[in-house]
């Protein structure tokens, strides 16, 4: 390992650490921050105004530092590979992970070739950034003082992980390093998940279409703005922190929800590799082929605060980098990694004005992670899958590693859009998608799953698709406030599914077995329950904590919370249902002294820091009850809770992060709400201004035209005030 000064440390990273604003640079931060105006509502939410689509990038991003500038940084040490440089030597798997397929020496290049406006767009993205920090002398970046442009092609899709992340790190590690990670994992929550609906004038009651945008992700992982120019833009939703376009939302013609899609567009392949005279070489088809390689220096900061380097040798096939080993062969990863079309892509989308011109955008096919729900002003609706999705042969397994030596196994270009199973104006009048396939979204509108290949199946049906898809059927003539209560409709049908199942072991039991009387009153209880939630209820807490104590038993190395793993579940024996049911009546009875709690003195709500990374919880800190659950039991509002050490009760950190209904009728109207607020500063008047809203479901009217704002505005400036 070699110890780095920061002049070394900046050649090999490819990026500039620290530099002086010059004369030049402040000229230009000045000219672009007079042509922006900020007004921030009585929210804390910044309404971003620019001349030009530059202008507003500039000032969107100079609004997000300073709402939460520790985020922001976060997002772009994870991008660019840096999080080493910044925590230490544990995270150097992390960031060789993701300097597989970003190299600040490739996003050089991919800048260059971008089409002037995108140009633009990251000149001004950086020049927004740097200057916050110019003006704001008092914050102090970890590892990166000053943004280049190219930075912004490192994160471009705003979902909350890149494909990159489907690689293990305990693989990789142990591949490259040798090394055997001791990972946690939290097998309860291993998908926080995301809802959309989309419903047809023909399905509402004032003849406009209609737009859930929910999505189900880390708290606090995005921020909430609008942004406007004088060149037609007018976007309004969540960012995720660090980007410069609105990435679910809505603009006065048209709205869009992202959903992360389980579709199969990443697949890793078994490489046949062989040592010839000191070099390797892999096998495809009849031949052998030289494994390229390219050196990689991870900068990780060591206990003392010196800057240390770590250079490892990256292998790669025709497939893509190097992931892993199992069984004898090398796994090499296939990925989309198209920078420049995917940030076109996700900007482009803000200013389509219908469902045509949104297609044209969505041609680009450079969104690889999220089904998308649309909606439009002209009353179209839509359900697209992920736009870049590879072709391949549909004999082989891709939910596995394939045979990488067989050319038959790799990928055949990407599938024309009209060959993938996309939903556009269903006669239902509604369509939704909860993170499930693709064939069920509309009803008996849907398409059909022997249409298209295997590997477009993704992870099946889940209960909260099984729960719109009930509620969508029986509710017509819907108003915006009717969308929002779907929202937050309480029913349970996992539990609607689980609990006979109990009850039905229960009754077989043996008057003689302990358990028959031990438990006759929570079954009794649970025996009566209507499946729903809410902060009052005694029942869900049982159901919640033998649930989740089930799943444990079930799948103690996790899984994807479909409609087989409830079948699973199902399978297990009665004597397993009720001994985790009596194991969580002793841990009520031990930690509140009784089973019979209710649901909203258990699952809290609580933020009193702006922690990031490994969060803290205490019963002793002021919090808040949420009547609703993780979304795993088919609950549309989702807190993703759990114990956590040193607490008796359930914490969420994952679940509802944004909820939004839109009415496009003549004129937008909209309600929203996110988790805790606006503000990362513990401070600040909107750091936890929306937490009871939130919690009660209670959406607040969205600002989005000027006569919206006009007496509720709090603050109106320019960057640099």
């Amino acid at each position: 390992m070699r110890i780095l000064n920061i002049t070394a440390m900046a050649l090999a990273l490819g990026i500039i650490l620290a530099t002086s604003a010059v004369a030049d640079d402040m000229a230009r931060w000045k000219s672009h921050a007079v042509s922006v105006e900020i007004v921030r509502d009585d929210w804390g939410i910044a309404h971003v105004h620019g001349k030009t689509d530059a202008d507003a990038v500039f000032g969107a991003i100079y609004a997000q530092c300073e709402d939460d500038f520790r985020r922001v940084e976060e997002n772009y040490l994870t991008a660019l590979g840096l999080r080493a440089a910044a925590e230490g030597e544990t995270q150097i798997w992390q960031d060789l992970r993701q300097r597989l397929v970003i190299e600040p020496d490739t996003l050089k290049a991919d800048y260059a070739k971008s089409p002037d406006w995108l140009k633009r767009l990251m000149d001004s993205w950086a020049d927004g950034m740097n200057f916050y920090l110019a003006t704001h002398p008092n914050v102090k970046p970890r590892v990166i003082t000053h943004y280049e442009p190219w930075m912004a092609l490192s994160f471009t899709e705003g979902s909350i992980g890149g494909d990159i992340e489907r690689a293990s790190l305990p693989d990789l590690a142990q591949f490259y390093g040798r090394v055997k990670l001791g990972l946690a994992r939290d097998n309860l929550h291993e998908d926080t998940g995301s809802n959309g609906i989309a419903i047809a004038p023909k399905d509402s009651a004032d003849g406009h279409a209609l737009l859930l945008i929910n999505p189900h992700v880390t708290f606090f992982f995005r921020a909430e703005l609008q942004m406007t120019s004088e060149e037609g833009l007018n976007a309004y939703g969540a960012s995720t922190w660090g980007q410069f376009f609105i990435y679910q939302g809505f603009n006065p013609a048209i709205g869009w929800m992202h959903t992360t899609s389980y579709i199969d567009t990443t697949d890793k392949f078994a490489e046949t590799v062989v040592a010839k005279d000191g070099k390797y070489f892999y096998r495809y088809g009849s031949e052998l082929r030289p494994v390229d390689t390219k050196p990689i220096t991870i900068a990780w900061r060591d206990n003392s605060g010196r800057m240390r380097s770590r250079t490892f040798a990256a292998y790669y096939t025709i497939h893509g980098p190097v992931v892993g080993a199992e069984g004898g062969k090398w796994i090499s990863i296939s990925l989309m990694n198209r920078p420049i079309e995917a940030l076109e892509q996700s900007f482009l989308r803000t200013k389509a004005h219908d469902l045509a011109s949104f297609m044209k955008v969505a041609a680009l096919r450079a969104n690889s992670s999220n089904d998308t729900v649309f909606a439009d002003t002209k009353g179209e609706i839509a359900f697209l899958v992920p736009q870049f999705v590879p072709k391949r042969d549909d004999s082989f397994d891709y939910a596995k590693p394939v045979d990488g030596s067989d050319p038959h196994s790799s990928w055949q270009g990407p599938t024309p859009l009209d060959d993938l199973p996309h939903v556009l104006n269903p006669s239902t009048g509604w369509l939704f998608n909860t993170n499930d396939w693709p064939y069920s979204v509309a009803g008996p509108d849907s398409p059909k799953p022997q249409d298209f290949p295997r590997y477009l199946a993704g992870a099946g049906e889940n209960m909260r698709g099984l729960h719109v898809s009930q509620l969508l059927a029986t509710r017509h003539s819907l108003k915006l406030e009717d969308l929002e209560r779907v929202a937050f409709d309480p029913f349970l049908p996992g539990f609607a599914r689980l609990i006979p199942g109990l009850v039905k072991a229960y009754d077989a039991t043996s008057a003689a077995d302990p358990l028959r009387a031990g438990l006759q009153e929570q079954v009794a209880l649970l025996r009566s329950w209507d499946y729903c939630w809410s902060d009052h209820s005694l029942a869900t807490t049982l159901a919640v904590n033998w649930g989740d104590t089930l799943w444990t038993v079930a799948f103690p190395a996790g899984r994807s919370p479909n409609i087989a793993a409830f079948d699973a579940l199902d399978r297990l024996s009665a004597r397993d249902k009720l001994e985790a049911l009596a194991r969580v009546s002793n841990q009520l009875q031990k930690d509140f002294g009784t089973w019979r709690v209710a649901w909203g003195a258990f699952n809290r709500y609580q933020r009193v820091s702006d922690d990031i990374g490994e969060l803290h919880f205490s019963d002793d800190e002021p919090s808040i009850p949420v009547p609703f659950v993780y979304s795993r039991w088919g609950s549309l509002a989702s807190s993703a809770a759990r114990r956590y050490p040193n607490t008796r009760r359930y914490y969420g950190a994952s679940g509802n992060s944004f909820v939004a209904v839109v009415d496009f009728g003549p004129k937008i109207r909209a309600m929203a709400v996110i988790t805790g607020g606006e503000s990362g500063d513990p401070k600040s008047p909107h750091f936890n201004d929306q937490a009871l809203r939130y919690v009660r479901g209670e959406l607040r009217p969205v600002y989005f035209y000027p006569s919206d704002l006009a007496g509720h505005i709090e603050r109106d400036y320019h960057p640099g005030d």
